[in-house]
């Protein structure tokens, strides 16, 4: 077959929607418009009236077969992404973590190995500094030049993963020279560790109490402190995994000062409420994520903070740790519980159900978030984020009538539970291409085994 012909659909960007067909040669969109009549012969036509045709989902902050909190991630990356795949997202932008004792390249460079021939889309990386020993910095212009253009901190656990702020204020500095930016996960996590301790010694070992641990304001003091940090070394600052009204307004103020200040939210913070801390036994196990889930007034100020452009991306967080395994570490004491939940799979349907279909974003939004904005943010645009000639025919086929009822018995993700189980919601995804190849149909992999490319990624 030389030519795909998505038909009678109508094609959503961020700028504005259109009925449209789009032309796929050679895994690239080659023309938008009407092309009923287009005098060509060894093409496959697919009939997508009634349907929305969107950019392939963006997810730039997800956690794949990764060393964490003595455990690894439950999905390796042929499981991950195949999730991501059958979910509507065709790029993923993972983490690569530095383990205890390991150089930065080294650490990148298995990393990328545990990828290849794996990953079903495409994909790029983060990587994480978690110790800045002698010399660690000389390391970034290799990593930058491979095209890993993104350095990740931690402002939490301390021992383990956190840099003390003379360390961020370096990463800072040298990647900002470099043309990279620096991803920070925010928290105080001096003050997490004292108010743990102390739940800890009065017999508050279960998993609500993790959120007790973290209210909102050990992410707002942190989220003001990396700010000046950033200033004082004239660099870039991406927040991930925004969750309180506090940090919005943060990042609203420094980038009305126009500094290079951005920040993007999680699908769990938007549709999920601190509640399920209050569920009996373990279950509150399941959403013990970092940060906590929220009460409502900090969601609402997160879809404000969406609407008005203060947050510029909803990733996923896709930290997938099956609840057996929080229970085997963390079953006495909350700090040893695995932080983090499933995701990536159902990012795109709960975006377009809790917030197009909910009245909260337009349709042009929702690609706005998921896809266009994460894909500039990270050097990925315009080959990634748009359905526009020449990009990739990265591609979702949204069926508006449909519904989808989310489960772990028939999700992709390897995990034993999802905090949406039951939900069933307007919209269902009835065909995702990447680079043209048609890859997951109502809901299965349909693809190829390890057809992902690694993705070299801009500077800014």
């Amino acid at each position: 077959m030389r030519y795909l012909l998505l038909s009678g659909g109508q094609v959503v960007n961020s700028g504005g929607t259109v009925r449209a067909d789009v032309l796929v040669r050679d895994g690239k969109v080659e023309a938008i418009g009407d092309l009923a009549g287009l005098p060509i012969t060894d093409v496959r036509r697919e009939d997508c009236t009634g349907r929305f045709l969107l950019p392939g989902g963006v997810d730039v902050h997800t956690h794949i077969d990764s060393p964490m909190m003595g455990t690894t991630t439950a999905d390796d990356f042929a499981s991950g992404t195949r999730a991501a795949a059958c979910g509507g997202t065709t790029t993923v932008v993972d983490f690569a973590m530095q383990p205890p004792g390991e150089k930065l390249v080294s650490s990148l460079q298995a990393h990328r190995a545990r990828a290849e021939e794996r990953a079903v889309v495409d994909y790029g990386f983060h990587m994480c500094v978690t110790d800045l020993y002698d010399g660690a910095t000389d390391e970034f212009p290799e990593i930058v030049e491979s095209g890993v253009t993104s350095f990740k901190v931690f402002m939490a656990y301390r021992g383990t993963l956190m840099l003390h702020d003379g360390d961020l204020f370096e990463v800072l500095r040298r990647s900002s020279a470099l043309g990279g930016q620096v991803c920070v996960h925010a928290e105080n996590g001096d003050v997490i560790d004292r108010l743990a301790a102390e739940l800890v010694a009065a017999g508050r070992t279960g998993p609500a109490s993790h959120e007790l641990a973290r209210p909102p304001s050990t992410e707002v003091e942190a989220v003001q402190r990396a700010i000046r940090i950033s200033r004082m070394a004239d660099a870039p600052l991406y927040f991930v995994h925004l969750s309180t009204e506090g940090a919005v307004a943060a990042v609203a103020e420094a980038r009305a000062r126009e500094w290079a200040v951005a920040g993007e939210t999680c699908t769990h913070y938007l549709t999920l409420d601190r509640s399920l801390y209050d569920a009996p036994g373990f279950e509150p196990a399941k959403v013990v994520l970092t940060p906590p889930l929220r009460t409502r007034e900090h969601r609402d100020a997160l879809w404000r903070g969406l609407r008005a452009g203060t947050l510029g991306v909803v990733s996923s967080d896709h930290c997938p740790f099956c609840l057996t395994e929080k229970q085997r570490l963390g079953e006495h004491d909350f700090r040893a519980i695995p932080n983090g939940g499933p995701g990536v799979e159902h990012r795109m349907i709960v975006m377009y159900a809790e917030g197009v279909r909910a009245g909260r974003i337009s349709l042009e939004k929702l690609v706005e978030l998921t896809a266009t904005t994460p894909a500039r943010q990270f050097g990925l645009f315009p080959a990634k984020g748009a359905i526009v000639a020449g990009a990739d025919a990265d591609i979702v086929v949204l069926d508006p009538d449909g519904a989808t009822t989310i489960s772990a018995a028939t999700q992709q993700q390897r995990m034993d539970y999802t905090p949406y189980e039951g939900w069933t919601l307007p919209g269902a995804l009835e065909a995702v291409y990447s680079r043209g190849e048609l890859i997951a149909r109502n809901g299965e992999y349909v693809g190829a085994d390890g057809r992902g490319r690694f993705l070299r990624r801009a500077t800014l």
